[in-house]
C-alpha cells in the first residue's frame, strides 16, 4: 500500500523486464499455483496494489491493519501476473517467502540491475536536519558538474521524475525504479535522505551508498523505536563498511561523537566548535538574512555564505560540504554550491506577501527542533512579538505533545494551538495534550483553534511591526488526513492567503 504523493510512480525502466522462472530462481523459492506461469515476463515490482500495472509483479506485505493479499482481486484485475508474499495467493502465481519486507529491498534492486553500484549515493540520517543537508548536498554536487538527482523528505527530482513524497525515504520498489531512472538518464550521483523507519523496515535494504552522514539524534519516533539505545541503533546499522564506503558525522551531537568512535569504514568527522574534527566551521556568524562561516578542511579553507534562515543550519551545511569533499568533489565548487541555495521547502522558509512582519513555515516537530530555532526566531523580532502556531501530528509519539506545547510558550510571546493531521485519533485529545504543556509554562497567551486555515488568520490578525509568525509542524508536507479523509494543505500557500486577506497585512 502506501502510494507516493503525486498519485503516479516512476516511470518504469524497460531494462528490468524477467520471467517468473528467473525471479524464483533468484529468490530460491518454487512458483506456486502458477503451473506454466514460468515464462511469464514480469515488467515491474511494486508493493501498492493501487498503483500496479498490467504484468507488474505483486509484493503483498503483511502489515499492522492490513495484509497485502487483502487486495488480490484489486492487482488481478489491474493485470499483474505475479504475487511474493508470506503466504500464497489464491488468483495469481505466487512465489512464497519467510518475509516479504526483508526480501523486497534486496530483489528490486537486483531487478532492476543494482542501479545504486553505478551512481554515487550520498544518504543523510539523523533525527534533524536531514532534509535540509540533503538538499546543500545536491546543491554542491550539481556546482560541481555532476549530474545529481535528488530524493529527500520534500521533493523527488531528476530526469523522468518530479513528485512531492508520500514519506521522507520512498518504499523499496519506488526507490530503486527512481534509481534505475536516474541512470538511465544519465544521472552520476544522487543525495537521499535515509529515515530510521527506513531502515528498520529495510526500504534502503540493497542500496550501497557512497557516503552515509549522520546529523544528529534526540527524542522522536520513541514509540516506534521503544528507547534512545534502539533509536541508535538502527541509526548505527548504516555505518558499516558492507552499507557506505565512507561515514561523514557531526561529532557535535554526543551520539554523534559515540557512533564515530565505533564506525567500522572510512569516517571524517565535523564541528563548529571541536578542533580535532576532519572539518571544522569556524567565523560563525548569523543574523537575519541567514549565516557564514569558515570551513577548514583537509584539501584548504573556504568561506560560505548561507542563504537560508536559522544557526542550525551551519552544522547541515557544514556536513553537507564534507560529504561532498570526502567524496573528492572540489573544495571551492561545493562551497559555492552550497552559498547558492536560496531556500529549503517548509525548514524556516520565509513567507512574503508585503506584511510589515516576518512570516515563516518550519518543519519543526520536536522539542530539540524548537530550542535550536526558537531562539533564533526570538532574536528576529526586535523587540516584538513570537507568535506560534502549532500543534501534532497524530498516530505518533503522543508523549511529546505535552513538552511540544510547553517549550513553544516558554519562547513565545503567543501560542496557537490548532489541528495538524491527526489521523485515526481524536484531534480534540491531541489538542488538549498540546494545550496542557502550553499552558503549563505559564508565560504566554495561550488559545486553542481547531481550524488550521482559522489558526493563520488570527495570528495574522494580530502580528504587526516587529513581530514574527512561525507556523511550525508540517513544514512542506502538503497532506493531512482525518481518519479516512485526506486533503491536500500546504502551510506556506495558506500563511500566504491569510496575510494577504487580513486587513493591513
Amino acid at each position: 500500500m502506501n502510494p507516493e504523493r503525486s498519485g503516479r510512480r516512476t516511470d518504469p525502466d524497460p531494462g528490468a523486464r524477467l520471467t517468473i522462472a528467473r525471479i524464483a530462481d533468484h529468490l530460491g523459492t518454487p512458483i506456486v499455483g502458477g503451473a506454466g506461469a514460468g515464462p511469464i515476463m514480469v515488467r515491474d515490482i511494486d508493493d501498492d496494489s493501487r498503483t500496479i500495472r498490467p504484468g507488474d509483479a505483486y509484493l503483498a506485505i503483511p502489515g499492522s491493519r492490513w495484509h497485502g493479499l487483502d487486495f488480490e482481486r484489486e492487482v488481478a484485475a489491474a493485470g499483474a501476473v505475479l504475487v511474493i508474499s508470506d503466504r500464497p495467493a489464491s488468483l495469481l502465481p505466487t512465489l512464497v517467502v519467510d518475509e516479504p519486507r526483508r526480501v523486497m529491498g534486496p530483489l528490486t534492486s537486483w531487478f532492476h540491475g543494482n542501479p545504486s553500484r553505478d551512481l554515487r549515493i550520498f544518504g543523510v540520517t539523523g533525527t534533524n536536519g536531514k532534509t535540509s543537508t540533503t538538499h546543500f548536498v545536491d546543491a554542491a554536487l550539481t556546482a560541481a558538474g555532476e549530474a545529481a538527482g535528488l530524493i529527500s523528505g520534500a521533493r523527488i527530482r531528476g530526469p523522468g521524475c518530479d513528485v512531492v513524497p508520500a514519506r521522507t525515504t520512498p518504499e523499496a520498489p519506488m526507490l530503486q525504479r527512481t534509481l534505475a531512472t536516474f541512470r538511465r538518464h544519465g544521472i552520476t550521483c544522487c543525495a537521499m535522505e535515509v529515515s530510521s523507519h527506513a531502515i528498520d523496515q529495510g526500504r534502503v535494504d540493497g542500496t550501497v551508498f557512497r557516503v552515509m552522514a549522520f546529523t544528529n539524534l534526540s527524542d522522536d519516533h520513541l514509540d516506534y523505536h521503544d528507547s534512545m539505545e534502539s533509536y541508535f541503533a538502527t541509526k548505527a546499522a548504516m555505518f558499516t563498511a558492507d552499507r557506505t564506503q565512507v561515514a561523514v558525522i557531526d561529532i557535535d551531537d554526543e551520539w554523534g561523537a559515540r557512533l564515530a568512535a565505533g564506525t567500522t569504514t572510512e569516517t571524517w568527522t565535523c564541528s563548529t566548535s571541536r578542533p580535532d574534527a576532519d572539518v571544522v566551521a569556524t567565523g560563525i556568524r548569523t543574523g537575519p538574512l541567514g549565516a557564514e562561516f569558515t570551513a577548514h578542511t583537509p584539501y584548504g579553507r573556504a568561506r560560505i555564505g548561507l542563504q537560508v534562515l536559522g544557526p542550525h543550519q551551519v552544522g547541515n551545511a557544514l556536513l553537507a560540504l564534507t560529504s561532498a569533499v570526502a567524496d573528492g568533489v572540489d573544495l571551492a565548487a561545493a562551497a559555492e554550491g552550497i552559498s547558492s541555495v536560496t531556500g529549503i521547502p517548509g525548514r524556516c522558509e520565509p513567507v512574503h506577501a508585503g506584511q510589515a512582519y516576518r512570516a515563516i513555515v518550519d518543519y519543526m516537530h520536536n522539542t530539540a527542533g524548537q530550542h535550536a530555532l526558537f531562539p533564533y526566531l526570538r532574536s528576529l523580532t526586535e523587540g516584538g512579538r513570537l507568535i506560534v502556531v502549532i500543534g501534532a501530528t497524530g498516530g505518533r509519539d503522543p508523549g511529546k505533545r505535552e513538552p511540544l506545547g510547553e517549550v513553544a510558550a516558554r519562547y513565545a510571546d503567543v501560542v496557537i494551538v490548532t489541528d495538524e493531521s491527526p489521523e485515526d485519533e481524536d484531534p480534540g485529545a491531541i489538542r488538549a495534550r498540546v494545550l496542557r504543556g502550553a499552558r503549563r509554562a505559564a508565560s504566554a497567551l495561550v488559545i486553542e483553534e481547531s481550524d488550521r486555515q482559522a489558526a493563520f488568520s488570527i495570528a495574522t490578525t494580530m502580528a504587526g511591526d516587529h513581530d514574527v509568525v512561525v507556523v511550525t509542524g508540517r513544514g512542506s508536507d502538503t497532506f493531512r488526513r482525518y481518519g479516512p479523509e485526506t486533503t491536500f494543505f500546504d502551510d506556506h500557500t495558506e500563511l500566504r492567503r491569510a496575510i494577504l486577506e487580513t486587513p493591513g497585512g
